[in-house]
């Protein structure tokens, strides 16, 4: 087997000893049929494997399905897995497939198998010992026949001592067991990922690329990353796109020290989150924690949406009032809206756009804390998700 070969077509990057075991793993267990469990932290690519695994195998042509178990709300979960009949609960207004159909002939990845209910464990291992499944609100008995690879970041069989997971399911799905290292045990790859990540990001978004001196690797080397691969490349592209606003647009490469990159790293549990100002150095800003951060946000959010409004009143004071409207609704509308025949207030696009780049620092530092999570980076800033991706859209443009 060319490992090289194998990482080029999977887009995984590294060299350290543990990461090759595991993929020679994967590929001396794909033909075997046996089912997988694939254990490693959130974020170190249990997912790359499982695909390995698949078409490694000769179920290669078939169908490859991943289902978050984790994500699944639990009283869905079977209907999700094995489908359900019409009527069979509010909702169910048509019959519909499982997974566990459509994958028939195939893979199945049930990514955190540890949150599966109990009810949906029972069924599973039904499944694993004979193919055969019901869907949910149905007497008959269906066949399938595929082949589960199982992922989890925690100690299953630790689940099993506490009474969390059946012990019968985990030995079936654990004969045939990889483990996949956490980043912070594979230190020599850091640097590796970290400059395919900006090459990466910089090529897409025509930004300049970051090189690090020594000092700043051994400075990346020594975070322990708990958000693994995810994280460090949700770090390195907010990185970039920060870095890459602040000089020139002709400049295609910088190189960091220790001293520059220490600023926008990572924070460990405990510490204050910095804000970075625009137009204040990165080593003089302020510490602040999560509440704070959230009310300068929500402050800033705020003051955007008068910023707007006071810009949308300027733009209407251009335009005619509307054709034929009774001169009493115009009256009427003429009170509601007074607007001044010489503005009293500047030109609000200087403000609009510290603002927006405030906004901007704000959402980077977030994702970057929590490994490009927008969720997490939301939830923190105390805005919708969509917020985010709007303000990240409008960046683009």
């Amino acid at each position: 087997m060319d490992l090289q070969a194998l990482k080029n077509r999977y887009d995984i990057i590294g060299n350290d000893p543990a990461l090759n075991d595991a993929l020679e793993t994967a590929v001396k267990f794909a033909p075997t049929g046996l089912s997988v469990l694939i254990q490693g932290e959130s974020g170190v690519g249990k997912e790359s494997v499982a695909r390995i695994i698949h078409q490694y195998s000769a179920r290669r042509q078939g169908p490859f399905f991943v289902v978050n178990c984790g994500a699944v709300p639990k009283e869905l979960v079977n209907s999700e897995l094995f489908g359900h009949v019409k009527g069979s609960f509010t909702g169910a207004t048509e019959t519909r497939k499982g997974y566990f159909e459509d994958a028939d002939g195939g893979t199945l990845f049930l990514d955190e198998i540890a949150e599966l209910p109990a009810e949906s464990q029972a069924l599973l291992l039904r499944v694993l010992q004979s193919g055969e499944f019901r869907k949910v609100g149905s007497n008959k008995v269906e066949h399938t026949d595929v082949r589960i690879v199982a992922a989890t970041n925690v100690h299953l069989y630790e689940a099993v001592r506490r009474g969390r997971f059946r012990e019968d399911l985990y030995f079936r799905l654990s004969a045939a067991q990889i483990r996949i290292p956490p980043l912070r045990d594979r230190k020599s790859d850091i640097y590796l990922l970290f400059r395919k990540f900006t090459s990466d990001f910089s090529e897409v978004n025509g930004m300049c690329k970051i090189s690090l001196r020594p000092d700043a690797i051994r400075l990346l080397e020594q975070y322990r990353w708990p958000g693994n691969i995810r994280q460090l490349q949700g770090f390195t592209q907010a990185l970039t796109a920060q870095l890459s606003r602040k000089i020139s647009a002709d400049v295609q490469r910088i190189e960091l020290s220790a001293d520059d990159l220490r600023p926008f790293m990572p924070l460990e549990e405990g510490e204050p989150i910095p804000v970075l100002y625009s137009g204040a150095t990165e080593s003089s800003a302020p510490g602040l924690g999560a509440d704070e951060r959230q009310a300068i946000f929500k402050a800033i959010f705020d003051l955007k949406q008068e910023v707007d409004a006071l810009k949308a009143r300027l733009d209407r004071r251009e335009l005619p009032p509307p054709p034929e409207v009774p001169l009493s609704q115009e009256a009427e509308w003429q009170e509601q809206e007074p607007i001044p025949a010489e503005p009293q207030h500047p030109e609000p696009e200087a403000a609009d756009l510290s603002i927006r780049r405030t906004e901007e620092d704000l959402i980077l530092q977030a994702l970057a804390k929590h490994g490009g999570n927008r969720k997490k980076a939301a939830e923190e800033l105390g805005v919708s998700e969509r917020t985010i991706y709007r303000r990240l859209e409008s960046k683009k443009k």
